[in-house]
């Protein structure tokens, strides 16, 4: 049955504006975004679909253009779209981020790393540069490394902080092989940067690992 043969207050769209967005689920939201189905299925029954193969919203909105395409009736225009409203939220997250404290709002620096770099296929380290009052100057890729690594180096990440006058830095790296468990090296690297920016007293407030769906706060646990 076509969604608008469904009662009023059954349809997404419908159910959106009188309750908001949060009352939808993951594939009620995918379907107002789908906007029609195809024949025998409707725009919700596709959501669902997709959502069952790709196991995931965040998997989802981080595929590539030939995994989007193969799902029933998607092709290059709507993954545009997707892709469209992908950045859109991770420039809303990079405002945000921007115009607050960040230790005031982490789940907007942990929903931005994720979005940035979670699903990158090799790993990325990247460095979050702050003021005095926590608020974002600047947000570099700092390196970039194979599949399993990146080397770091801790006088470099130094030299940005004076170039960018910051106070304070966040720094994250992905895992491309989707474990957000730091690694031994994760954890003396991290040390090591630690002392090389105690150096130019700036202070390392925390490290992320992170994947598409997770991520792993060093400071969190105890090892800042």
């Amino acid at each position: 049955m076509a969604i608008n043969d469904w009662p009023e207050d059954e349809r997404p769209r419908e159910r959106l504006l009188s309750f908001g967005p949060q009352a939808l689920s993951d594939a009620e939201l995918l379907a107002i975004f789908l906007r029609t189905g195809m024949r025998g299925l409707s725009a919700v029954d596709l959501a669902r679909g997709m959502l069952g193969h790709f196991g995931s919203l965040a998997r989802l909105l981080s595929c590539s253009l030939a995994e989007f395409s193969a799902q029933p009736g998607m092709g290059p225009a709507k993954y545009a779209q997707l892709m469209a409203a992908r950045e859109l939220a991770r420039r809303a997250l990079a405002e945000e981020m921007k115009t607050e404290d960040v230790l005031g709002s982490p789940d907007a620096v942990r929903q931005y790393l994720r979005l940035t770099i979670g699903r990158r296929d090799v790993e990325v380290f990247l460095g979050v540069f702050l003021s005095a009052r926590h608020q974002v100057i600047a947000v570099e890729e700092l390196f970039q490394g194979t599949l399993t690594e990146a080397r770091i180096y801790p006088r470099e990440i130094a030299r940005r902080c004076l170039t960018h006058n910051a106070a304070a830095l966040i720094v994250a790296h992905n895992h491309p092989a989707g474990s957000v468990e730091p690694s031994a090296e994760d954890r003396a690297m991290t040390a090591s940067l630690k002392q090389a920016l105690a150096l130019v007293d700036v202070r390392l407030l925390d490290h992320f690992v992170v994947t598409g769906s997770q991520t792993a706060s060093f400071a969190e646990r105890g090892w800042l």
